[in-house]
Order: structure tokens, then sequence, then C-alpha cells
């Protein structure tokens, strides 16, 4: 029995370079950066100044204020990412069977600030004042649960939550849904708003941040040999991923088709990856193989490359295991150059920086690329964008607590 087919029909994304998917794609292809310093709290006191933060957006002009009360950003982000994604896919007209359409977007933290904020509240004022919404503010899953109650999808609905694989897994595990007839139609991605004080002294605390405070545009480095860590962002990406007969029916649009998910872990460490890359290389093949491609059919690889000493390191070597020589004719990009890491929506965002791609012939640069690095020797597509036929591409996404998965996207030929 053949598998079903899955196609890309909807696309939506609030980043640090574009709060919707026009700007987002734009403002990737023209190198822009959007890291800056932190304006959503007085970081002077703090190693790391500097974040990736979404820009003129109010919360107010999506959602109404009593809304507002109960959730959090990176739910507002989910939602506004989603409603995006479901008109780009022409589903405003609810043409399709709400209980065969389900939802798959997670988060990585979660309502962090509400938890920052009542915590401050409970050693003031004590625990009769706790906001009665605490907890459906922060649980990782609300922006699932409530992009389904918005747009009345009652089908499969889960939110993942392996750190800065999340949104991956959340595409990869929505597709086999599709893949075995649980849904026609999936909302799938990530959602992120963790730019706290709590959240970046945490990680600076662990020293994944850089602390390039001074040159802020310039901090997110991924392969470059002055790497310092990591950049802090938030936002959200969802995609619609549709069943090809379901989509063919109601004459969508189709971006690209997802063919292959492939997961491992490192089993080796909280944070470090594994000394060769081992954990990175098995998803990759194994979203080849489930792809039914050979490694040579791969055009373009959207790569994790967080900008830290290691993973960069560690993934050209996995890109290096399964590639062989091939690993050094397949341009690669590094979308966290511009938009920094966004943590649970990474792998949203650039999915649909991957499926873009495939759809234009064209791949984002990894901007700030000045200083090779001799253990970092593949093409990166250093600082400027170029345009080249893709036919098969795939996106990476490695996580703390050892979590790596790939998905495989193809350009759709009928």
């Amino acid at each position: 029995m053949s598998k079903r087919r899955v196609v890309i029909t909807g696309l939506g994304a609030v980043t640090p370079i574009g709060n919707n998917v026009k700007d987002y794609w734009e403002n990737l292809i023209a190198g822009k950066s959007g890291i800056t310093r932190i304006t959503k709290f007085d970081a002077s006191e703090f190693s790391v100044q500097i974040a990736g933060e979404v820009k003129n957006f109010n919360p107010a002009d999506h959602l109404e204020k009593r809304e507002l009360r109960k959730i959090e950003d990176f739910v507002v982000y989910g939602i506004v990412a989603a409603r995006e994604a479901i008109k780009d896919a022409g589903l405003e007209d609810n043409k399709y069977d709400p209980n065969r359409a389900g939802v798959m977007v997670g988060s990585g933290i979660g309502g962090l600030r509400a938890m920052e904020e009542q915590h401050k509240v409970l050693l003031t004022k004590g625990p009769r004042r706790i906001n009665p919404f605490l907890i459906t503010r922060m649980i990782v899953n609300m922006a699932a649960g409530y992009i389904a109650i918005k747009f009345g999808l009652k089908g499969p609905n889960t939110a993942v939550s392996t750190a800065c694989a999340t949104g991956t897994h959340s595409i990869g595990d929505a597709f086999k849904v599709i893949q075995r007839g649980d849904a026609e139609l999936m909302l799938a991605g990530g959602s992120e708003a963790a730019i706290t004080p709590l959240g970046i002294a945490g990680f600076a605390c662990m020293k994944a941040l850089s602390e390039r405070n001074d040159e802020p545009e310039k901090a997110s480095r991924p392969f470059d040999a002055q790497r310092d860590g990591f950049i802090m962002s938030e936002g959200a990406g969802v995609l619609v991923l549709e069943e090809l007969e379901h989509a063919r029916k109601r004459g969508a649009r189709i971006y690209a088709e997802l063919v292959g998910y492939g997961m491992s872990d490192d089993a080796y460490h909280i944070t470090a990856p594994d000394p060769e890359g081992d954990g990175g290389a098995r998803a990759m093949k194994a979203a080849i193989d489930d792809a039914g491609l050979n490694p040579e059919d791969i055009d373009h690889i959207n790569a994790h490359g967080t900008s830290t000493p290691l993973n960069d390191k560690l993934e050209t070597k996995g890109i290096k295991t399964v590639f062989g020589e091939h690993a050094y004719k397949i341009p690669i990009t590094a979308n966290k150059s511009m938009i920094g890491h966004l943590l649970g929506a990474a792998g949203a965002v650039e999915a649909i920086a991957t499926v873009l791609s495939i759809a234009n012939d064209v791949i984002p640069p990894t901007i700030n690329y000045e200083f090779p690095d001799p253990e970092c020797d593949l093409d990166y597509v250093p600082n400027t964008a170029r345009e080249t036929k893709i036919r098969a591409a795939i996106s990476n996404s490695l996580g703390f607590g050892g979590h790596n998965c790939t998905i495989a996207f193809k350009k759709f030929t009928g």
C-alpha cells in the first residue's frame, strides 16, 4: 500500500525580521539581521543584552483584550501565524471537515513571563493573589489548544516540546498523522516568547549565548570561526500540511511536497552534541530514506546552524558523514544568522524558508560569515543569496537533550 502524499499549501510567520511570510522571506533574501539590543526589559546589568525581538507587533491588533488577559505572547504569535497560514491556504471558507483537521504547534518553554511575574506576586502578596489564568498562560500546549478553538479544528491535536527541535518534530509528526490517514489537514509548527529576564539570564549563565553586545547585527555568525554563542529570539511559524488529493479537490496552490522525516537522539549529554555528530547524521539519513531519495538528490540543506562553537562544527561533521564528497556540492544556509534562535519555533520558521527556497529556486544567505573555520569547510552560501535549481532539500533541528530531527521536502511536480 503506497503512502498518502502530503503537500504544503499554506504558510504563516511572526519573526524578528517580519510579522508575515512576505516580509520574512524578503528580508531573509536581502540578508537583513533582526538582532538588536533588548527592549522588553532593562538588560543593562546582564552579560547578554541582545536578542531577536518581534518588532512593531501589537497583540491588541489581532485579538480582543478579554482574550489577551488569559494568554501569553507565545500563544498570540501562534494564533497570528496560524491565521495567516489558513488564509494563505485558501481555507477561510471552511470547506473541509473540521473533524479531519488538526493542530500540532509546540513550544520549547511556553509562558515563562507569566511564571516570573506570578512568582513575584506569590512572594510579595501571597498565594491568594495569584492570577487564576497562571497555569493556562504558562503551559506549552496552549498555543495548539487556542489555535484549535479559534479556528474550529477538531482533529488530532498535540503540542511537542523538544527544546530547539520542537518546530521540526511538530511538522514531522503532523506529516505522519496525515500519511497514516488520521487527518486530511494539519496546522503544524512552533511558537516561542522567552525573551524575559529569567530566560536570558538562564541561557547566559550556561554560556550558550553570544555576548557581542556592541555589535548586535553581527553577533549571530553560524559556521564562522569567531562565533561565540546563539542569540535568543521569539516568534512563530505555522505550515498547512494537506493530503494531496484533498488539496487537489479544492484547487489549492501547492508550495512543495513533504516527503521524509527522521528522528534520533544523541544519548550523550544534556546540552552538548555527540562529538562525532552521529545523532544529527542518523536523523538526516532517516529522513532521506523515508523520502525514498538518495543523498545525491539533495540540492540544499537548511542547517540548524546556531552559531555556537560545538553545534556548527558537529553539524558539519554529520553532514559529511551522510553525504560524503557530495557534502561539498550542497549549498547550506543558516537562517539563524539573521533571525537568531527562536527555540521551539526555530524549526518551523526554517521549514518555511526551506519550502520557499524550493518554490523560488533561491537560497537565503548565511550572513556574518567573515572568518573561515577549518572545521566548517562546506558551502554555507556566505553573505549573499543564491539562485539555484532545487529538486529536494532538508531542514535540520538539533535540541537540548540530544533531540535531533530532519524533514525532507521536494519540488512538487504533480
